[in-house]
């Protein structure tokens, strides 16, 4: 979150003093009919599906996709740039859309916060946006667990399918931090409670179902994903899906309109698509193909991004997403800081005030790294740099010429203090580099080897001098061959503080290996997870959590949330 200054107010009152259009009147202006329209209040609505139907023959918009370095407690701005940057766009009288994912419960109410811009780059209404929403997430907890209830019923009515309790590995969710139920144990209290066996919660954004309904076409293509879901292993070690249980229907019903897109505003009434929010380290992060696919119909130009930077979410965008969705991005936007870039070189937050060219310089190197990487996918690129209130000019201009020495497309972005309109020179640029052709095509084939896949991603993307397996992910290398799985794409779980595998070798290392510790199926996301270090899909809550800033007074204003 960037540093509050006192020329800017904070997000929360800025958002409630917002002029929102009816939400009807942002469909309307779209072209999107009554009978495509669900509304949930005067100011958010859901899209049915069936305009696909209407606009199947309707020629898709142009793609951007925002990435940005590898991501630092500074602060980088990604969301906040995006939703300037369609804001811009709306300025230049271009028709854009912008696609988000929805914010989890869980940062909002620990340190993190929420995930709908900032400053004067905001989408309303922010409160809702950022608490129940549409109540898509909900949705996906109550299916997940329904889930889990299923497969210890099953266990305990007799195990038909031979399920080993050791080895059930559907945990279950919730959309809040909390360490205390990282590992439990359930069951106890006799016979007619279940049969014991460990168990766990992971955040619900971390749930196969939401990276499935993020890369669902429909309901249809939903149902069949979710019954592809491998919940455990038998006592003969042979996988068990969900729809050996049968229960793919029971969870298709509880998805049936969290399926469709949600549509809301920006603080300038340019159109957003906030849909579905798969967590950027287990799962792909970013929003649904259905939303950006529906955008793409609707709007001359989409703006959608990719959680953390171009090592995790824009390869898995363009690796994965892309593929599924028959997606060809025009442009691809890096966003950098220079507070980030300072520490990727070297000094502490405390420092990030302080001038401080060689620090900049220094981690200038990691910025180099995720352009070469978009370049690899042959995909026109520009670097946003996101301006704070205590960049110096002396660094501003420095970085200028370095960009310009390395023959780099550089747009300063001021959207946070400015709007729309503190994004122009990005959006100009931007609008350049989408006449270009590109050749994008994926990093790797489907038909190499899970090893071969893997390798390529390590070495291409993060830089790596090789890739080291376990004995346990040696032996799921076998086992995923021998079951088929070994043509799906690989989602990498890495930390996004590196380009490594070790979250403290910021900037740009070199001469280090990456270790894939375990292989985790999501064929029903449609690809396996590599597992590298310490990935936590549960989160815990900070010594002062954001929540105990929160209130709402008898008018019903909340303050406190950001």
């Amino acid at each position: 979150m960037q540093t509050v200054t006192p020329e800017v107010e904070e997000d929360i009152v800025i958002a409630q003093r917002a002029e929102m259009k009816p939400i009807a009147q942002i469909a309307s202006d779209l072209g999107i009919q009554d009978d495509e329209l669900e509304l949930y209040g005067k100011y958010k609505a859901k899209i049915n599906l069936t305009i696909f139907d209407r606009l199947k023959e309707v020629k898709d918009g142009k793609l951007v996709l925002v990435t940005a370095i590898n991501p630092t407690p500074a602060g980088e701005g990604k969301s906040t740039v995006t939703v300037g940057l369609g804001q811009a766009f709306s300025r230049l009288k271009k028709k854009a859309i912008i696609a988000l994912r929805e914010p989890s419960l869980g940062p909002n109410f620990g340190i993190k916060g929420g995930a709908a811009g900032g400053g004067y780059s905001q989408v309303v209404p922010m409160e809702d946006i950022n608490l129940h929403f549409t109540g898509d997430i909900h949705a996906i907890t109550t299916a997940h667990n329904l889930l889990s209830a299923l497969i210890d019923n099953h266990i305990h009515q007799g195990n038909q399918l031979n399920i080993d309790p050791r080895r059930v590995i559907w945990k279950r969710v919730l959309d809040i931090n909390d360490r205390a139920l990282r590992n439990i144990v359930i069951g106890l209290g006799g016979p007619v409670q279940g049969i014991p066996r460990e168990d766990g919660f992971d955040i619900t954004v971390a749930s196969e179902i939401m990276a499935v309904l993020c890369l669902s076409s429909g309901l249809q293509d939903l149902k069949g994903r979710l019954a592809k879901m491998v919940i455990g292993y038998t006592y003969g070690k042979e996988p068990v899906t969900v729809g050996q249980l049968g229960a793919q229907g029971a969870l298709a019903l509880l998805l049936k309109d969290a399926v469709k897109p949600n549509l809301v505003q920006t603080l300038e009434n340019t159109p957003a698509f906030i849909h579905g929010g798969p967590f950027a380290n287990i799962a792909h992060g970013t929003n649904s193909l259905i939303a950006t696919k529906m955008a793409l119909k609707l709007g001359e130009i989409v703006v959608t991004e990719a959680g953390f930077g171009a090592d995790l979410g824009a390869e898995k965008f363009l690796n994965i997403v892309s593929r599924y969705g028959d997606l060809k991005p025009g442009c691809v936007v890096i966003v950098a800081t220079l507070r980030a870039l300072k520490m990727h070189g070297g000094i502490p937050k405390s420092e990030l005030t302080q001038s401080n060219m060689h620090a900049l310089r220094s981690g200038f190197a990691n910025l180099l790294k995720h352009i070469d990487t978009i370049k690899q996918f042959q995909l026109p690129y520009v670097v946003a740099l996101n301006k704070f209130a205590t960049d110096t000019q002396s660094e501003v201009e420095a970085f200028s010429s370095w960009c310009k020495e390395e023959n780099i497309p550089l747009g300063l972005s001021d959207v946070w203090a400015k709007g729309g309109a503190g994004g122009e020179e990005l959006a100009h640029l931007v609008l350049k580099q989408l006449e270009k052709e590109n050749s994008y095509r994926p990093l790797y084939d489907l038909d190499l080897s899970i090893r071969e896949k893997i390798e390529i991603i390590a070495k291409k993307v993060y830089g790596a001098s090789g890739v080291k397996f376990t004995a346990q992910a040696e032996k799921q290398l076998r086992e995923f061959t021998q079951w088929g799985w070994d043509k799906l794409p690989i989602c990498m779980a890495k930390t996004q503080y590196s380009l490594s595998d070790d979250p403290a070798l910021l900037g740009r290392p070199h001469g280090f290996d990456i270790t894939i510790r375990e292989l985790r199926p999501s064929l029903g996301a449609g690809f396996l997870v590599a597992l590298t270090g310490d990935i936590m899909t549960m989160p815990g809550l900070p010594k002062r959590p954001a929540a105990l800033t929160m209130d709402i007074d008898e008018n019903g204003t909340i303050k406190g949330l950001f």
